[in-house]
Order: C-alpha cells, then structure tokens, then sequence
C-alpha cells in the first residue's frame, strides 16, 4: 500500500472530527501537556504547512512548521485548505524520489519521502485521538493505517533528549501489548490511553 494513500485515510479521519468542534471546545485540555484544543488545531495546520513545503525536496526552517492561527469561526475551511495543500504536495509527480528536510526531527537534516510520510501518518493518527478525546467523542482508523502508524511509533526515539517540554512527544509508556493496537501507539507517544479532559 502507497504510504501517501495511508496518510490521505488518516487525514480523512480528522477531518471529520473538525466540523464537530465548537467554542464549547476551544478552551479544553488536551492529551498534550499545556495545549488546549485551539493549540493542538494549530499545530495540526502547522504541521501541514510544513509538511507541503518539505514535499518540494527544497530546505525548510522551524518556522514553516510553526503553528497557524486558527478562529472557531473558520476551522473547517481553514483546515480544508490546509489538507488540500499537503495532499496535493505529497501526489505531485515524482515525490516519492525527493528527500524531505524537517527541522524538528533528529536535530533536522533530510528523509526519503516515504520515510517523512510515515512520520506525517503517525503524527496525524496520534493528535486524531488527541482531538476526539478533547471533544468528547471517539476515532477510528482502518487496521492498515493503525499497522504502519504502529511500525513507525516504536522507532521514534523515547529518551530525555527526545521527549519532554517543548518536544514533539511527552515520554513514553510501555503498552500492554494485549491493548488494542491505536492505544499502544498513543501510549508509545506519551498518552495515557485512558485520558479524559476531567483529568
């Protein structure tokens, strides 16, 4: 399976919590330490952001990926455009032979294109959950995505100079591996699979 396909069905997933979020919303926790729900929804477009322009095999800075501003008002055109743009860029003829430069992974430097999709799937799966937890609802994703999400979890590394404040992950938790499959990667990742915005 085309890891670009993966990450479009992962992407789909999120897309359909977005229109769920309300002001209600805004203000809650999330699962990521000091984020509230309108930082996580910046992050995510950031991230896109970054992510179309690394898609071009030209170097990128810390500041592509940086969060967008993001207004309840305007979430899901906002959040349209923006999954319209990395989609776009990760199709384009010839993407998968680029090599993608992301300042915020392993001190930066450059990964094969499937390797820095695999990376944009697995983010995106992880603050899935982390929105649908936020908002009080639930998220699924098809065995294939969870699959390759999970393959790529147990290789991000999980030690003091990787994880922590102003990380892309908190530290780890060792999963039970009779869990299901979404909640050892998320577990890998920081999250405690039982979280609740009460805490």
């Amino acid at each position: 399976m085309d890891i670009r396909e993966l990450d479009r069905r992962a992407m789909d997933v999120t897309a359909r919590l977005v229109p769920l979020v309300t002001t209600e919303h805004w203000h809650r926790p999330t699962p990521c330490e000091g984020w509230q729900v309108h930082d996580l929804l910046a992050h995510i477009l950031g991230q896109y952001h970054g992510f179309a322009l690394a898609a071009s095999g030209y170097p990128t800075s810390l500041k592509d990926f940086r969060p967008r501003p993001v207004r309840v008002e305007n979430l899901v055109a906002d959040y349209t455009a923006a999954a319209d743009r990395v989609n776009t860029a990760f199709t384009e003829p010839g993407v998968l032979e680029r090599q993608f430069h992301l300042p915020e992974i392993r001190d930066g430097g450059s990964f094969p294109a499937t390797a820095a999709i695999g990376f944009h799937l697995v983010d995106e799966v992880v603050h899935a959950w982390d929105l649908a937890k936020s908002i009080g609802t639930t998220v699924d994703f098809d065995a294939e995505v969870e699959k390759v999400a999970l393959a790529v979890a147990v290789r991000v590394p999980d030690d003091p100079a990787s994880r922590g404040p102003g990380s892309a992950f908190a530290p780890g938790y060792r999963p039970d591996p009779e869990l299901p499959v979404l909640d050892r990667i998320v577990a890998l990742l920081g999250r405690r699979p039982d979280w609740s915005p009460a805490g």
